[in-house]
């Protein structure tokens, strides 16, 4: 999801964006009341928080960050309008967004980001940024696992979709080693800069995602 669906400029408009089997005890109802707290190994996803905004404004505006997103907000006004928006379209079922937290620190570091296509989020689409520092950590993968998990076993999604520039060499992969499907490429869709990207449309679908979760499960012993 390159394209951040929170629009500052409408926005501003209005007002004058440990456990693996957290979904478990989360129904597809009370996500809207509030986004349960996920745990990975060295980090945790939850709702955004107003604190949150100059921590994002620092990570995610950053040159190798933002290249292959639209624009984020560049004040921390503008991340706490984003936030409370946020919070507005969860409470409306459309739309989930995790802060990245890693251990030891209180403020996020990046998001994971979830939005409906068609009412009652049977095909949505999902985004992620996180700051460079944290790249090639492991906290990415983990952490889409268990927001794959989130979509799929919460929400009810069926069919999950990305968009990723195809100069993103980093996001493709990253896609890919997930289990995403490749299904075409989007020509000239992404204007960043001045400039138009090539997209590639990446699916994953409830049923191979299963199938993968039950693959990757470690064997018992017998």
């Amino acid at each position: 999801m390159e394209k951040m669906p929170f629009q500052p400029e409408l926005q501003k408009a209005a007002t004058m964006i440990v456990t693996t089997t957290a979904t478990a005890t989360t129904t597809a109802t009370n996500w809207r009341q509030a986004l349960p707290v996920m745990a990975g190994s060295n980090f945790t996803l939850r709702e955004l928080r107003k604190e949150d905004a100059p921590s994002l404004l620092a990570m995610l505006t950053a040159e190798e960050v933002s290249r292959f997103i639209s624009p984020p907000p560049t004040t921390v006004e503008g991340f706490e309008r984003f936030i409370a928006w946020a919070q507005r379209e969860r409470m409306a079922g459309n739309y989930a967004c995790f802060a990245i937290v890693p251990a030891g620190m209180n403020t996020a570091i990046g998001i994971f980001q979830v939005r409906s296509l068609e009412p009652g989020f049977g095909t949505a689409e999902w985004g992620f940024a996180m700051a460079s520092e944290y790249w090639g950590s492991g906290i990415f993968v983990e952490g889409a696992r268990l927001i794959l998990d989130f979509a799929f076993e919460v929400i009810g999604t069926s069919r999950l979709e990305a968009r990723a520039a195809t100069a993103n060499g980093r996001g493709n992969g990253a896609l890919r080693k997930l289990g995403a499907v490749q299904e075409g490429v989007l020509r000239r869709s992404f204007l960043r800069n001045g400039h138009y990207f090539d997209q590639v449309l990446w699916g994953i679908l409830a049923e191979d995602w299963r199938m993968q979760r039950i693959v990757q499960a470690p064997a018992v012993a017998h």
